[in-house]
């Protein structure tokens, strides 16, 4: 049988699928990114309150809508502002999650699992009930006990080989002693002090404000390129600590600096909105999925964002008791997403 003229030889047939390997990610970054803008826009647009988006560009621009008094104030000071906060929390969670995941190379390695957010939680509780903060205050201590208790889990989990599943094991530890400490706050303090706290128990977008957004959004805006910048170094890292000294990478000060950029990702979304459960933890997996099995955390940042928006669009439209805070509606969903993924992990590994 004759060959066709058009059969790829060996080294062109690799170059090809080379090329699909690095096409496929950047397709479904740009379709994510796409679905963020569509559930975006469904959020501020549909609900119990619907705003055409003629309208909707009516009010950005400063008019006002016939027949409509209230919707200036609908748009502006809930609809937009939840779903701009949304979408900063979700990027921020969702790539910490891909970090530490990719960092420790263990799938359970997540924020709201070894104990970063509960350290923020902590610092975030603990401003409220002893020294009244707000705002700005908030901020700086939920990134600043995130930190402390990050140096603390680094350091008892210090030693030779393993320390990814060391150091998630002691942020298990760590963020149960965390939990257990914000209980008991609440136990002692008046009613009116105790809600405000149990923001930072649940995860809610209620409270987004422009004040927020503002220090959320200056925040990332220094993090982001910081993580984008050394990415190569942590993907080096992900193929193990042996090899990628090998190859010239300092393996310390790459993983420290990780380290601080991940928790202060989480500090600042969990200081922004309290611990949004399982975000950080579902959205690494369900991009590499997507992807094809390789890391990507612009991809997992976007599909961190879609989840909280989607899910705050869900709580505050389709509860039947009411609003419910987002942080609820997805710890319930995350659970059986989280059994699924340790189920597949599992065939996986078998076959």
């Amino acid at each position: 049988m004759s060959q066709g003229a058009t059969e790829l030889t060996p080294v062109d047939r690799v170059a090809k699928l080379r090329a699909d390997g690095r096409r496929r990610p950047r397709l479904i970054i740009v379709g994510l990114a796409v679905t963020l803008v569509a559930v975006f826009l469904v959020r501020v647009l549909l609900g119990t309150y619907t705003v055409t988006f003629p309208d909707f560009i009516t009010i950005l621009q400063g008019g006002s809508i016939e027949g409509a008094r209230g919707a200036r104030y609908i748009v502006l000071s809930d609809k937009l502002p939840r779903a701009v906060l949304g979408t900063l929390t979700g990027l921020a969670f969702g790539c910490a999650g891909a970090i530490f995941q990719l960092l420790l190379r263990n799938p359970l390695a997540s924020p709201d699992i070894i104990g970063i957010s509960s350290g923020a939680s902590l610092g975030a509780v603990l401003g409220i009930v002893f020294w009244g903060s707000t705002g700005f205050e908030i901020s700086f201590l939920a990134v600043a006990f995130s930190l402390a208790l990050a140096i603390l889990i680094m350091v008892l989990a210090a030693g030779h080989g393993g320390v990814g599943n060391r150091f998630i094991l002691m942020g298990i530890g760590v963020a149960a002693l965390g939990n257990a400490v914000v209980n008991y706050l609440l136990t002692r303090i008046d009613i009116n002090s105790a809600q405000s706290a149990m923001v930072w128990m649940t995860g809610s977008l209620s409270v987004a404000n422009w004040e927020r957004i503002l220090i959320l959004l200056i925040a990332l805006c220094l993090i982001f390129p910081a993580v984008m910048l050394f990415q190569r170094q942590l993907h080096a890292l992900a193929v193990g600590e042996e090899l990628a000294q090998s190859l010239g990478l300092n393996v310390t000060i790459t993983r420290w600096l990780y380290i601080v950029l991940g928790v202060l990702l989480a500090a600042v979304a969990t200081a922004a909105s309290g611990p949004i459960a399982f975000v950080a933890f579902v959205s690494g997996p369900i991009a590499r999925r997507l992807i094809g099995g390789r890391h990507s955390l612009t991809a997992s940042a976007l599909v961190g964002a879609i989840i909280v928006v989607f899910a705050d669009f869900i709580a505050a439209n389709f509860v039947p008791s009411g609003a419910m805070p987002v942080g609820v509606l997805t710890g319930a969903f995350g659970a059986p997403i989280l059994i699924w993924l340790l189920v597949q992990s599992q065939k996986e590994g078998r076959s």
